[in-house]
């Protein structure tokens, strides 16, 4: 009688150590397993990004210096326009000194008083102030907290007269502790009027935030808008 034969084959543990008993090797990895690896993948993939992005936005930064960046003496600017005469630069230049100066004494009525009774005042988080006494005392409460203790620092861009008695004058500018920033992060216009008792004053006011890293990155994508003085 015929002995039946076994396959030791089909009795003997797999000795692979990557293969779990009673699994085939050949098999497509679990629905675990996949899910690990795609969130492994997502993850890489965002910290590769996320570098890249900051390295870009660094890289903005660092390349965004303006050229023309003013002078710190207001008197030393040629002014231009239909006027124009040195004494008018220089009491034009006065206004914003004073202005500086009750800035950094903290004293809201002095700084009002630089202002037209119907002067405007728009600052670079878009607030805008109508009015002297709405100038004066939102600077009265700027003065005794938020920028309690700093200082006024601007330079003059240029002075341009429209006649007589009106004057446009721009400048970058900036609030600071201690010692005066090389770099100001603020742009700003005044419009400037002779009133009727001979004194100029602020008749507007528009302080604009610098984007150093969006201006950057407007001027590469689109060269049209940088302005001829930075080419």
């Amino acid at each position: 009688m015929a002995t039946a034969r076994t396959d030791d084959r089909a009795t003997t543990p797999s000795t692979d150590p990557d293969s779990a008993p009673g699994t085939d090797p050949a098999a497509p990895p679990a629905p675990r397993s996949r899910r690990r690896t795609l969130k492994r993948a997502l993850i890489g993939a965002a910290l590769a990004l996320g570098l890249t992005a900051g390295g870009g936005y660094l890289w903005l930064d660092a390349t965004s210096e303006v050229r023309v960046t003013g002078s710190a003496a207001c008197t030393a600017v040629t002014a231009t326009g239909t006027a124009g005469v040195t004494g008018d630069r220089d009491a034009v230049c006065g206004v914003l000194a004073s202005l500086a100066g009750a800035w950094g004494a903290g004293d809201a009525d002095a700084y009002g008083a630089l202002f037209t009774p119907d002067a405007t005042y728009t600052t670079y988080v878009g607030t805008h102030y109508q009015g002297r006494g709405d100038i004066t005392e939102a600077h009265r409460a700027l003065f005794g907290g938020f920028v309690k203790g700093t200082e006024l620092a601007d330079s003059i861009l240029g002075i341009r007269f429209l006649g007589p008695d009106a004057a446009v004058v721009t400048s970058r500018g900036d609030t600071y502790e201690g010692g005066r920033p090389t770099e100001l992060s603020k742009v700003q216009t005044y419009t400037l009027t002779r009133e009727s008792d001979g004194r100029w004053r602020i008749a507007a006011f528009q302080n604009t935030q610098r984007q150093p890293v969006m201006e950057r990155a407007s001027f590469l994508l689109s060269p049209g808008t940088v302005p001829g003085a930075e080419k």
